[in-house]
This record gives structure tokens, C-alpha cells and sequence, in this order.
């Protein structure tokens, strides 16, 4: 008989004010939702705390950032992950010294923070100016053995990136999780990016057989409206669960790690990979 791990997963998908006892007491009713329904492991979306402040320039949103170490939203979901016995991936603006990062806590069903990983591709461009904030982050990419799974996650700018999630697949990841704050294009309007976002985490649960959890806010911000769509795919690309433009609510889908495990392993394209020839991608412009 072949073994069975099952674990359900779950995204959280709400509008968000700029305040953060506001925001935390809502993402907290949702986790306590998701918990309710037997969700294990359970994804806030982006920066939670309030709004994305980084579509401008203001040296003030500075001191939204914290030290990770006593940090007061940290330690809220420290305790609801333990008393709940969840996994929760917490989103947050990190001050370390002189530096200031996008960074994510992985707390475990004990309530205890695994370690930290600082989000490592830092976009810049109009609406989305992370640049001006954050330092690239000096974590590498992180994996971690949790009560329920070897978990990956990725922030925003991240899931664009087939590097990001390979690597965390090389690591040992057995899901993949990314939180996000994503909408429209203020010099753009008539761009919409929500199927090309959907599409690029597909691809990574394609090419490496394995789930995909995506979080994102909704919402209108000042000039900037986040589209939502959260969703979970499964380890062939399927969409399995999704939210809408406009939704608050909690997504939640069961996976069998042993069975995507199995799945990874017949698809053959962890055997066929050939590193040996992958040294261009060490490069920024392809001259080796």
C-alpha cells in the first residue's frame, strides 16, 4: 500500500487599511477561519501590516520598518500559530541596523520562528518602487522543515523568477508558497498582469512537480487597485482553488506529499537536469 502525507494548505485574500491593528485583527480572523477548517499551513499575503507603501518615495514609511527580534506582529502570530497549531508564513517590513529588508518569518505550529528570509529580487519601476526601501536580500533562498512539510516561499517579485523556485526545489521544498501584493500599473492602466502572474507560478509548479500557494491583497490603494486572485495550483499546473478580483476569504486545498513526491520522481526532471552546462546562469549578460 503506498503511504500517505496529507496536509491542507490555505491562502488568506482581503482588503487592507493603513492601519496595523486593523489589518492584524483581520488576518487573524482569517487564519482562525482557515484553522477551522483544518488548514495546516496558512499564507497571509504581502506587507500585511498596512498599505503597499512602496508605489512613492517617502523617506517617513521608513519607520514602519522593525527588528525582527521582538517584533509585536511577530509575536501576535507566534502565539496564534501555537495555540492554533499551524504554520504561518508572516510578511513584514525588517530593519536590521542601517539596512531595511522585505523580509518573512516562517513560524511553526509551536509557535516558534524557524528563521527569516529577506526577499531577494527587489523591483523598481513605477507603482512597485522597492528599490528605494529595500536592500536585496542576503538570506539565499530558504527552505524549511516544519511539523508539516518542507516548506519554500518566495515574496512577489520573487515568483517571477524560475531560478528562485528551482532552487528551493534543490533544497528539498515539498510546497511552495508566495505571498504578494500585486495590482495595477499606474503608468498603464491598460496593462493587466493577472494572467501572466497566474501563469509564471503554473510554470514553476510545471517544471518542478510540485504545489503552488499565492496570496495577494485586495483592494484600492490611492491610485493602485490589487486584483487579487489568489489561488493554489497542484504539483501538473491545475488551478484548484482561486479567489476573484474583489473577494476577502480563505482558499484552501489538501495535497499528498508522498504522491507529488512520486509524481517528481517519474517525471524525470530532477534526473535529466544538467548542471555541468548551467554556468551561463551565473552570469548577468551571458559572457562567461
Amino acid at each position: 500500500m503506498n503511504e500517505q502525507r496529507l496536509v491542507k494548505v490555505a491562502a488568506l485574500q482581503t482588503a487592507l487599511t493603513d492601519d496595523r491593528i486593523t489589518n492584524i485583527k483581520r488576518v487573524t480572523e482569517l487564519v482562525r477561519e482557515a484553522a477551522a477548517g483544518g488548514a495546516k499551513v496558512i499564507l497571509p499575503s504581502e506587507l500585511f501590516e498596512g498599505h503597499y507603501f512602496c508605489r512613492e518615495e517617502k523617506d517617513e514609511f521608513f519607520a514602519r520598518a522593525l527588528p525582527a527580534d521582538g517584533h509585536p506582529t511577530l509575536i501576535h502570530f507566534q502565539e496564534l500559530a501555537k495555540s492554533l497549531g499551524v504554520v504561518i508564513p508572516v510578511s513584514f517590513f525588517e530593519q536590521a541596523g542601517h539596512a531595511y529588508y522585505n523580509s518573512l518569518a516562517l513560524i511553526d505550529a509551536d509557535g516558534k520562528s524557524l528563521g527569516i528570509y529577506r526577499k531577494s529580487h527587489i523591483p523598481d519601476g513605477p507603482g512597485y518602487e522597492e528599490k528605494f526601501y529595500f536592500r536585496p536580500g542576503n538570506t539565499g533562498f530558504k527552505v524549511w522543515p516544519t511539523r508539516f512539510g518542507k516548506l519554500g516561499v518566495g515574496i512577489c517579485w520573487d515568483q517571477w523568477f524560475p531560478e528562485c523556485a528551482r532552487a528551493m526545489m534543490l533544497l528539498g521544498a515539498e510546497l511552495l508558497f508566495y505571498p504578494t501584493a500585486i495590482g495595477s500599473e499606474p503608468e498603464n492602466p491598460e496593462l493587466d498582469t493577472k494572467d501572466l502572474w497566474q501563469r509564471a507560478m503554473i510554470g514553476h509548479a510545471v517544471s518542478n512537480v510540485v504545489p503552488i500557494i499565492a496570496a495577494n491583497r485586495v483592494g484600492t490603494e490611492a491610485n493602485q487597485t490589487f486584483y487579487g486572485h489568489s489561488f493554489i495550483a497542484d504539483q501538473r499546473g491545475e488551478k484548484i482553488a482561486e479567489l476573484d478580483r474583489e473577494q476577502a476569504g480563505v482558499i484552501s486545498a489538501t495535497f499528498d506529499l508522498e504522491l507529488c513526491r512520486r509524481n517528481r520522481a517519474s517525471f524525470g526532471f530532477f534526473r535529466d537536469r544538467r548542471p555541468d552546462l548551467y554556468q551561463i546562469l551565473q552570469t548577468s549578460d551571458g559572457e562567461l
